[in-house]
C-alpha cells in the first residue's frame, strides 16, 4: 500500500523519457560526434593513427597517393585524433552517423601534398663592435 501514492501520480505525470525516433534532442554544444577529415588539407603525416587509442585509423602513402582510413565501428569518438592533427584536417561533428547494420570502413584517397623546397639562408656576419678611439 507505501507504493500506490507513487503509481497513481506517475499515471497522471508527464513521461520521464522522449519518445526517440519522433523526438529528437538537439546535439549538446560541445558533443562530440561523426569524425570528419578534409583530406585534401591532409598531409598524411600518420600521428592521428599513432594517438588513436582504439587503433581504428590506418594512413598509408604509396608512390604518389595518401590513403586514409576509418573503421566507424571501432572509433570510441574521444576526440584525441583532433587534437593530434598538426594542420587541423580533422574535425568531429556534433552528431552521430546514422545507425548502420553492417560493418564498414570509411576510405579516402588523396595526392600526396608538395613538399616545400628547402629556403637556403645567406649566413651574414654579425656586425662587429670596434673600439671607440
Amino acid at each position: 500500500m507505501k507504493m500506490l501514492p507513487t503509481v497513481i501520480a506517475n499515471l497522471f505525470s508527464k513521461a520521464a523519457t522522449r519518445n526517440y525516433p519522433f523526438d529528437v534532442r538537439a546535439p549538446f554544444e560541445h558533443a562530440r560526434g561523426e569524425l570528419i577529415n578534409d583530406v585534401e588539407r591532409c598531409i598524411f603525416c600518420g600521428s592521428c593513427q599513432r594517438k588513436c587509442p582504439s587503433q581504428c585509423i590506418t594512413v598509408s602513402k604509396e608512390d604518389n597517393m595518401g590513403t586514409w582510413s576509418l573503421e566507424f565501428f571501432a572509433c570510441i569518438g574521444c576526440g584525441i585524433c583532433v587534437g593530434a592533427c598538426p594542420v587541423n584536417c580533422l574535425s568531429q561533428l556534433t552528431t552521430h552517423r546514422p545507425v548502420a547494420t553492417v560493418r564498414s570502413v570509411i576510405t579516402h584517397t588523396a595526392k600526396l601534398p608538395e613538399k616545400p623546397a628547402k629556403k637556403t639562408e645567406k649566413r651574414t656576419e654579425p656586425a662587429r663592435n670596434e673600439p671607440a678611439q
